[in-house]
């Protein structure tokens, strides 16, 4: 089973307005609302690839609710912890730029902490754990370091997207899977990156260090892929980006659910990006029919080694 933690998950309510204006009175032209949190949204992309998992995290009051629900409706399975406080509403506001007011996370106390470690106690080496976002204020700084020393005690593989020291960290104990973009991976090493072939040098270094899998993600420019006996590139495909969040999530869901089925590394790479990519081209995350759609129209070419 592949386990997805998120320890401060969301309701994500977009708003698409025209001429906002602050301190003025702007109506919206259209609203949605969806669950949020980076590894909620692999887990639901996971349910759309026919792949199962179970969302972990902390959730509370009828926002919680909300996203229990959403996730059932979808078919993810989800274990959370009950905080006895609101989730938090994160409010992206669309004109022709995009605005984001994020809701403040609950008070994570102690014993909530423990019993999330007690969660995964249960896990085994047959599993797979995502941990995701970043951690919350409320907590220790050094709780992901707790989560990956348990998962390196239980032989658990151990999936990473987060960033800054955070992911620093977590390096030391050789994650299963990590996806950096390229801000992150000059924030990782110090540098600035100039071209591709530097953040494939810079992604080869990551897995020389003890990383199994590592995805950059690039935008437009497409993704790098670099494992210990190879390295890919490709190209993004062509189309209108509408909606940029949550896609670097569904490349990482697209990866584990290729992994899942046994697909060879090319046709595991351009799973992620295709994932990637039609989240990028939709509204909400993608679909199965929208990944399929782009899938042969990826472009998969290898670096040297």
């Amino acid at each position: 089973m592949i386990y997805t933690l998120t320890l401060n998950p969301s309701i994500d309510y977009t708003m698409h307005v025209k001429g906002f204006e602050p301190g003025g009175l702007t109506r919206a032209t259209d609203t949605a609302y969806y669950p949020g949190g980076k590894g909620i949204n692999v887990s639901r992309v996971l349910s759309r690839l026919d792949i199962p998992s179970t969302a972990l995290g902390f959730i509370g009051g009828f926002t919680g609710e909300f996203i229990r629900r959403s996730l059932h409706e979808e078919e993810v399975e989800e274990a959370f912890i009950e905080t006895g406080q609101p989730t938090r509403i994160n409010v992206k506001l669309k004109d022709k730029t995009e605005s984001e007011i994020n809701g403040p996370g609950p008070e994570l106390t102690e014993p909530l902490q423990n019993r999330l470690l007690e969660q995964l106690d249960n896990l085994t080496s047959n599993d797979r754990l995502l941990i995701a976002g970043s951690i919350p204020s409320s907590l220790p700084k050094d709780f992901y370091r707790k989560i990956a020393e348990k998962s390196k005690d239980k032989n658990i593989p151990l999936a990473v997207d987060t960033s800054g020291s955070a992911l620093k960290e977590l390096l030391a104990y050789h994650p299963y899977l990590i996806k950096p973009n390229k801000h992150e991976l000059e924030e990782l090493f110090g540098v600035t990156i100039d071209s591709k072939e530097e953040t494939a040098g810079y992604a080869e270094k990551l897995v020389q260090n003890g990383c199994r899998h590592v995805l950059v993600s690039l935008g437009g420019d497409g993704a790098i892929y670099a494992n210990e006996s190879v390295t890919l590139f490709a190209d993004a495909p062509s189309g209108t980006v509408i909606n940029t969040v949550g896609a670097g999530d569904s490349m990482v869901a697209g990866f584990l659910a290729a992994k899942e089925k046994q697909l060879d590394e090319e046709e595991i790479f351009r799973t992620s990006v295709a994932c990637g990519s039609a989240t990028a081209f939709d509204k909400d995350l993608c679909t199965k029919e929208g990944v399929q759609s782009l899938y042969d129209s990826i472009k998969i070419y290898q670096g040297g080694k």
